[in-house]
């Protein structure tokens, strides 16, 4: 979700311009209870963060803490936003993740000035598990960049994503057709599996960049890739609330104090009470499965990785059939508001009417031509095996030995930062190791050697990075590999997704090697996995040991 072009100052220096130019409009103070209130596409607030740096050249904001946020009311411009409506999933919260991933340009000064109508009340948002005062992600930013102006790239989707979309839609109505029409039943059940696939790879290779905007410059094509998610019978509403507003801000990291909570009173706390800081993908996705270190053991998690595999042919029908009415009808993803998306008329009944016509032709009409029985069998297979082939390509990438996990509300962890002087909670892995202490000395120790020594120290990185976390809490698969990079849709370089996720995947094996010596530099963890096969038997490994051990 670009707001600009060309390139503009960076955001440190922008919120500084922008607060210090708007007096008047850092005066009024806005608390969290009243920026949730505007959470709909009819009344759209979010936050932004305004960094140490902004804070001590500007008195507004200076005076109210370092933890100052801007508010922003992105109603009438979510309308003429060059990255469509995606802004609109930053409404009643804070959107500072969205607002520094999708803008790796940053974003023009003016209109920052134009959307800002306060600031947030003083540390409104202290507690965040994550920082952003360091370098890395900047600097990492501008590479990016640059590579891709190098070599001529546009971020976004070009002919070569737009031939594979091609193929791919007519791959699954092709096997579709074939399922419904074949007299043949053996024949149609081939014909299922092929439809499944096809559609596993319409999720990875379409929908993902559509709805993340990184389809096509077109807010139109974005919009119309993204529903390629309702075509194969999900809701891409849904997915845009558990993906983008969840699983990407928040990657593998663990609201402690919530799940302590629902472990004691074993009832659910109100949406109001709820951190939006924690990552739906390591307690919600799979039911029976211990996916995080911090999650109680029970008896049966140590079979675990024996019945993961044929559990995860589960999920497309989980999320077809239970999680997108339950967050339709409830506005809610567990602890993440759903207004932004269901808060729209509009939105609702494409909702109810994808539902209605998606089951018609992939259950109803096979159905109707092959009988009752044979006619849900060819629809459950097709899910079975795009459940299979999604959940595969996904849980490798953060669900796998050496990644690591972040806890927020925990003193497990808490540590000094020998370097910054810092109390943080370390991201560490199941095993209790902390990768980043291991690369950090790395990187101290290579500029000590070679031909050229270099006696600068390494450039501090915080554990809680927001950038670093990701490089933390990600793993890669052939890296650097074109073919597998377009077979898994981008998700073997799913570290370059998670930091640039408004680039189209197809441009991720061009930037692949910049983010890995960025990493380097910095003392980041880069952790890559030969194959997906090897990664594959590394994550069965872990949930095993997952299943077996104690909580952390």
């Amino acid at each position: 979700t670009n707001m600009c072009n060309p390139p503009p100052p960076t955001t440190s220096t922008l919120l500084k311009n922008s607060s210090s130019d708007a007096a008047t409009k850092s005066d009024l103070v806005i608390t969290k209870a009243e920026l949730a209130k505007h959470n709909t596409p009819h009344s759209a607030w979010c936050a932004i963060h305004s960094t140490p740096r902004t804070n001590a050249a500007h008195s507004a904001s200076a005076s109210r803490g370092t933890n100052s946020h801007l508010v922003l009311d992105i109603t009438k411009f979510a309308s003429v936003h060059p990255g469509g409506d995606l802004i609109l999933l930053s409404a009643g919260k804070d959107a500072t993740v969205l607002f520094e991933t999708y803008h790796p340009r940053g974003v023009p000064t003016m209109i920052i000035k134009k959307l800002q109508i306060g600031v947030m009340a003083e540390n409104s948002f202290q507690d965040s598990f994550y920082s952003w005062n360091s370098e890395f992600y900047t600097t990492l930013k501008q590479r990016v960049v640059n590579r891709l102006e190098e070599r001529g790239l546009s971020r976004r989707g070009s002919a070569e994503i737009w031939i594979k979309a091609l193929f791919l839609i007519v791959g699954f109505w092709t096997c579709l057709y074939y399922m419904i029409s074949s007299s043949s039943y053996g024949n149609a059940l081939v014909a299922s599996v092929g439809m499944g696939t096809f559609a596993a790879f319409v999720g990875t290779c379409i929908q993902h960049d559509g709805n993340h905007g990184a389809f096509a410059k077109s807010k139109l094509l974005n919009k119309m890739a993204g529903w390629t998610l309702d075509m194969i019978g999900a809701s891409a509403f849904t997915w845009e609330i558990q993906h983008m507003l969840g699983h990407h801000p928040y990657t593998n990291v663990l609201d402690v104090v919530e799940e302590e909570r629902k472990e004691k009173e074993r009832e659910d706390s109100p949406l109001e009470e709820k951190d939006q800081e924690s990552d739906p993908d390591v307690f919600s996705s799979f039911p029976l499965m211990r996916m995080h270190p911090l999650h109680p053991t029970s008896w049966y998690h140590k079979y675990q990785h024996l019945y993961a595999p044929p559990l995860f042919a589960l999920m497309t029908l989980a999320k077809v059939f239970q999680q997108d009415f339950e967050v339709a009808t409830s506005k809610r993803l567990y602890h993440i508001d759903a207004n932004g998306r269901y808060g729209s008329v509009w939105n609702v009944v494409r909702f109810w009417t994808m539902k209605a016509i998606t089951m018609v032709y992939m259950m109803g009409l096979p159905v109707f031509y092959h009988g009752w029985l044979k006619g849900v069998g060819l629809f459950v297979l097709g899910h079975l095996v795009c459940g299979e082939l999604l959940a595969t390509m996904f849980i490798v990438n953060h669900v796998i030995e050496g990644v690591s996990y972040g806890s927020k509300g925990s003193q497990k962890g808490l540590d000094t930062d020998t370097d910054n002087k810092e109390n943080v909670v370390k991201p560490t892995t199941a095993m209790g190791d902390t990768p980043m202490e291991k690369t950090r000395k790395q990187a101290t120790d290579a500029r000590g050697h070679g031909e050229s020594k270099d006696s600068t120290p390494v450039p501090f990185v915080p554990y809680n990075d927001w950038a670093a976390v990701q490089c933390q809490t990600s793993v890669n698969w052939s890296p650097g590999s074109w073919f597998w990079n377009h077979f898994s849709g981008g998700l073997s370089h799913q570290i370059e997704h998670h930091l640039f996720p408004s680039i189209c995947h197809t441009n991720y094996y061009h930037i692949q090697d910049v983010v890995e010596s960025t990493c380097a530099e910095y003392g980041v963890p880069y952790q890559c996995e030969p194959n997906l096969w090897v990664a594959y038997g590394k994550m069965i490994r872990h949930l095993k040991f997952l299943g077996r051990s104690k909580t952390a």
